[in-house]
């Protein structure tokens, strides 16, 4: 059946949809002189049997009326949970040190996880080294300008800003932080009905696991 477009956007505003329009995308990726060097330990397989096993990250910014602000997170595969975020003016080492360190400091990293990211300078100092070693997590990077080596983590920042970031202007980088932290916390983990997860939540998904020694005793 044809349709105008005039037709289709009062349709779309009567339901509530709206069109996003995709940014120019900036690079956040240097890498590092040793990048080469270091290992890819998921090779595409984005599942994990356990929480805390097979973790996930990246680095997006998200322009304010103040600059940039960045947003580096850590997911758990298991549930899709973010369970480590950290917001700040600049991509330093610290940025990425401190989404991983929440992740650390609230259980949520078994010994031995590992933790996948692109190969960024960030993802492979020294700074960022101490704290993976901190929390006995192996480091694991994709290829340099593969999106698909770290699928999960793009496909969390698009739906952040699709679902909310691109729908607000923030004057400041606090009003961004707040709305961030938000989306994060309230919604996304706790509400957000994920198809990869059988339409539930990340929430619902970790609170019904059941460790497998458990269920052999």
């Amino acid at each position: 059946m044809a349709a105008s477009m005039g037709l289709v956007r009062t349709i779309m505003r009567e339901l509530g949809i709206f069109g996003n329009q995709p940014r120019i995308k900036k690079r956040t990726t240097t890498p590092a002189e040793d990048a080469a060097a270091r290992p890819d330990l998921i090779g595409r397989d984005f599942t994990a049997d356990a929480p805390g096993t097979r973790l996930v990250g990246d680095i997006t910014y998200l322009r304010t009326g103040e600059e940039w602000l960045y947003l580096a997170t850590v997911i758990d595969q298991f549930n899709r949970k973010v369970v480590g975020w950290s917001m700040a003016d600049h991509m330093r080492a610290e940025l990425v040190g401190d989404a991983l360190e929440m992740a650390g400091t609230h259980g949520r990293i078994e010994p031995g996880a590992i933790f996948h990211s692109e190969r960024g300078s960030v993802y492979t100092s020294a700074k960022y080294a101490a704290v993976a070693i901190e929390f006995g997590v192996r480091r694991s990077v994709g290829r340099t300008g593969s999106c698909h080596d770290n699928a999960v983590a793009e496909s969390w920042f698009s739906m952040l800003k699709n679902e909310m970031y691109y729908r607000y202007s923030f004057a400041t980088r606090r009003r961004a932080r707040f709305a961030v932290m938000e989306y994060i916390e309230v919604f996304y983990n706790r509400r957000r009905l994920l198809s990869t997860l059988g339409c539930r939540t990340p929430a619902e998904v970790r609170a019904t696991y059941v460790p497998q020694d458990a269920t052999a005793a």
